[in-house]
């Protein structure tokens, strides 16, 4: 595929994932950050997302399978949770974590579990929007190859 059509493909690509709501604007300010220095700052930080939280997704479903449930100790699992996800503009997920963290207030258990189930959903999702993205860009390489002039 043609390097200007994939950069177009990549462009429409990212702007459905704020149409559909899976990221909001702090992910446009983590890739203000990205500069030459730093070609892969945006996936490198999402990749580290993913991997922290994997181990707070894991320490929830062990606290949500403990009788009676802890409602404490699953709000400040879903509170670190839900601060990584604003971290990278996760909308979706962090809106999630906000049901949670309701629910835990409430003590509401049915409602933590159906709101986790729900949360795990679009935290893969987002995870697989992301990875072809991420893919995709890397073939269409970097931005400023094809505009540099050789004087």
């Amino acid at each position: 595929m043609e390097r200007n059509q994939m950069r177009r493909q990549l462009a429409l690509m990212r702007q459905s994932f704020f149409d559909q709501g899976f990221l909001d604007e702090q992910f446009i300010q983590l890739e203000e950050l990205q500069d030459d220095a730093n070609p892969n700052f945006v996936e490198e930080v999402v990749t580290l997302y993913y991997r922290d939280s994997s181990r707070l997704i894991l320490n929830i479903d062990q606290a949500l399978e403990r009788n009676p449930l802890d409602f404490n100790k699953l709000d400040n699992y879903m509170h670190q949770f839900k601060g990584s996800s604003t971290s990278i503009g996760a909308k979706k997920v962090k809106a999630e974590c906000t049901q949670f963290r309701e629910y835990c207030k409430a003590g509401n258990s049915e409602g933590c579990m159906r709101t986790f189930q729900q949360l795990k959903k679009e935290y893969a999702i987002l995870k697989r929007k992301l990875e072809a993205y991420f893919q995709q860009a890397r073939q269409a390489g970097p931005l400023e190859t094809a505009c540099r002039s050789r004087n």
